[in-house]
């Protein structure tokens, strides 16, 4: 045929597909190995490998892409003007939100080793589509709030933690299973929930009221039920708002439009309306806020889980492109520059990883002492991980060159939903302030932390030079607040290079010390100092099982 000849393609890499998203990440099949009991590790690495597996088939990889490609749409009334207020999805969105529920993915509080399991589930789902990540997070999140009523988490707990993803919407009663969404934030306070102004008016029947007020962030409003917060007499109070009501009727439930959002375009984020709402009180009146902290900190955990997984996937693809991208003579992957800037993406994708299982792994735990370290490392990994999460995409974007800012290949996707976690479920400021909170009232957090970190004591000079730092930091709280993220990012770096230095490979454990706590590092990616085994650390953070 003419000009056949002409349009040759050669020196493209070919599809990062068909392999195991779970085994061909060493650093987070290392971390599930150490995290969980010799006599479940069997049963737990086939249920990741077989997920893994899912992730990377060419079918599910484009479901992702078509759920992101076609967004959901509001239908607020339907054709004989009724009001309908329902989200329609693409099918496979609900093909993807089903695989999670069916993996696992809302199950932690019930299973051996649960937390761990189902952490690096997430991670990996990630890294599919992060869109149905939400009602995911939010399903799984919503267990330890419900259970500080037992009459609700009886009803309630065995629908979130099914295997069973049911879309209709109905009555939960006549569901297998449920998923759950939230609704906390207002025009006027956004985190400060304080501020809400939504009224709760108590019913005759105890522990009941109907909601007027409204919702500025409400995520997947096709969910069973809701959490939210408003005034009631006795101050601001968590409730569970269902969809469907258990006549079959629907419940007042007023959308008013989705969010035109930067990414996370598969998932429906809506502004709600609640005009004599039916709601049952969640905990006692005044103590909302009390109520949902185990959940906002589960939530938390899972923003830090889900933009390791973005950072594992670009990284992925960014070695993946270089190993088979050939340029001035040999492969991408073994010029010095690249390779310096790969190793040094792969450190943070590493680090993000090691701290957020190390994470999980304390809930599995649910010791005092593990739980005081959450109070503490959970928004400081919230906030660190996921601020490191936007860079890294993007500089491994750049890895593709021009390739790299095109739709085809998925980057930009990647990049449009990096700067989601760091925003939502509390911003930076808030994940600080939150640390400083910890630090002053929560007796025992510190010394939790402390503990932690001195596991490692004396196996790299760099990290025990910094953890006094640190704690020179810390003795000195004149100012506190206005240097706070300093502070935090310091905590956060201690801790991870403290997991690397004992868990980690030593080329690994010692790049990551020499540039993060060693302060031999550039402000950009690639400025790595020369001595290190950068080819290991690349090595091991190719895509291959």
């Amino acid at each position: 045929m003419a000009g056949t000849s002409t349009h040759t393609v050669t020196n493209q890499p070919p599809p990062l597909v068909e392999y195991d998203l779970f085994s061909a990440d060493r650093a987070l099949f290392e971390a599930v190995e150490r995290h969980t009991d010799p006599e479940l590790i069997d049963e737990v690495r086939d249920e990741l490998s077989g997920l893994g597996k899912t992730s990377g088939s060419a079918q599910v990889q484009e479901w992702g892409v078509l759920a992101n490609e076609n967004p959901p749409r509001l239908h607020t009334h339907d054709r004989y003007g009724h009001r309908v207020d329902e989200v329609e999805f693409h099918p496979a969105w609900h093909r993807l939100l089903g695989k999670g529920v069916s993996a696992g993915l809302t199950t932690a509080w019930v299973r051996p080793a649960g937390h761990v399991r189902r952490a690096a589930g997430f991670l990996v789902w990630s890294q599919v589509e992060a869109g149905n990540g939400c009602p995911l997070s939010m399903t799984h999140a919503a267990v330890p709030a419900l259970r500080t009523d037992p009459e609700l988490a009886a009803e309630w707990e065995p629908r979130l933690t099914s295997t069973i993803y049911d879309r209709e919407l109905r009555p939960a009663h006549l569901k297998a299973g449920a998923v759950f969404g939230m609704g906390m934030t207002e025009k006027q306070g956004g985190s400060d929930v304080r501020a809400n102004t939504t009224t709760a008016t108590p019913l005759a029947e105890a522990g009941t009221y109907t909601l007027t007020g409204h919702k500025w962030f409400c995520s997947a409003p096709m969910s069973d039920g809701f959490l939210v917060l408003a005034q009631a007499p006795g101050g601001l109070t968590c409730f569970l708002v269902p969809r469907v009501l258990p006549d079959g009727s629907r419940n007042v439930f007023l959308l008013q439009r989705l969010k035109d959002k930067l990414g996370n375009r598969s998932n429906a984020s809506g502004e709600v309306e609640f005009d004599g709402t039916w709601a049952r009180r969640v905990g006692e009146e005044g103590r909302g806020v009390r109520t949902i902290i185990e959940m906002v900190a589960a939530t938390r955990l899972d923003c830090a889980l889900g933009s390791a997984g973005l950072m594992r996937q670009a990284v992925a693809q960014a070695v993946h492109h270089t190993a088979h991208r050939e340029a001035f003579g040999g492969k991408l992957i073994d010029k010095p520059l690249m390779r310096n800037v790969l190793a040094d993406l792969a450190l943070e994708s590493e680090a993000a990883t090691a701290l957020a299982m190390r994470l999980a792994a304390a809930y599995d735990d649910g010791s005092e002492r593990e739980r005081a370290l959450l109070r503490l490392a959970v928004p400081a990994a919230k906030y660190w991980v996921t601020k490191r999460c936007a860079p890294v995409v993007v500089e491994a974007a750049e890895c593709l060159g021009g390739n790299g800012y095109v739709e085809d290949w998925g980057m930009p996707r990647l990049v449009r939903e990096s700067p989601l976690n760091s925003i939502w479920e509390g911003a930076g400021n808030v994940q600080a302030l939150d640390v400083l909170r910890a630090l002053q009232r929560e007796q025992g957090a510190l010394d939790a932390y402390l503990i932690e970190v001195g596991r490692a004591r004396g196996a790299d000079h760099r990290l025990d030079a910094a953890v006094k730092n640190l704690l020179s930091e810390l003795g000195e709280l004149e100012g506190v607040e206005g240097r706070a993220r300093r502070l935090v990012e310091r905590l956060a770096l201690v801790l991870q290079g403290s997991l690397l230095v004992r868990f980690a490979p030593p080329e690994v454990a010692d790049a990551f010390c020499a540039s993060r706590l060693g302060g031999d590092w550039g402000t950009a990616f690639g400025t790595l100092p020369y001595g290190l085994n950068l080819a290991a650390v690349v090595e091991r953070a190719r895509p291959v099982s």
